[in-house]
């Protein structure tokens, strides 16, 4: 969010931080925004159908090269973990930021296979929140208002030009 310099629109104050998808449309819900919800919980979703499908053919392969039910078990519940684990933290991506420090980048990096792996989990993690709002839509309002009421709160303060106060002040008391 960027509260120094004005909007390419002339207009003052804090800039909204685009979403992914969306851009700025979240802001008023303008641009066709539905049009993008409505995709992107189609897109998500099938995609989802997909993975599993190609994921159902993995597990079919397993069948027919005849491993143990040891092996396909195991493959069953990385998947499963993997997955439920990508959801959990894409959701939580679209509530609360995460701090940007090395100790969490390297973390970060640490669980892309396991993004990559459960990348099911991550789609429908789109999918149902592209039923409610745009993903990460609540977390970016509330930033932007925030920025917005510190923006007000600093301009409103100003009285104009500090140095033309003070002159005005020597004028008063000679």
């Amino acid at each position: 969010m960027s509260d120094e310099h004005a909007p390419a629109d002339g207009t003052a104050g804090p800039r909204p931080e685009p979403i992914r998808f969306f851009g700025t449309t979240w802001v008023d819900h303008d641009g066709g925004y539905a049009l993008r919800r409505a995709g992107l919980v189609v897109g998500s979703l099938a995609a989802a159908a997909v993975g599993a499908f190609v994921l159902r053919l993995g597990y079919e392969g397993l069948a027919i090269a005849e491993v143990g039910g040891l092996i396909k078990a195991l493959v069953v519940v990385a998947f499963a973990v993997c997955s439920s684990l990508a959801f959990r933290r894409t959701w939580e991506g679209f509530v609360r930021r995460r701090p940007h420090t090395a100790e969490n980048e390297a973390v970060e990096r640490s669980m892309q296979s396991l993004m990559m792996i459960g990348f099911i989990g991550t789609l429908l993690a789109y999918f149902f929140r592209g039923l409610v709002e745009a993903p990460g839509e609540k977390l970016h309002r509330e930033e932007y208002e925030q920025a917005r009421t510190r923006y007000e709160r600093r301009r409103s303060t100003r009285a104009g030009n500090p140095a033309a106060r003070a002159a005005k002040r020597r004028r008063k008391h000679p």
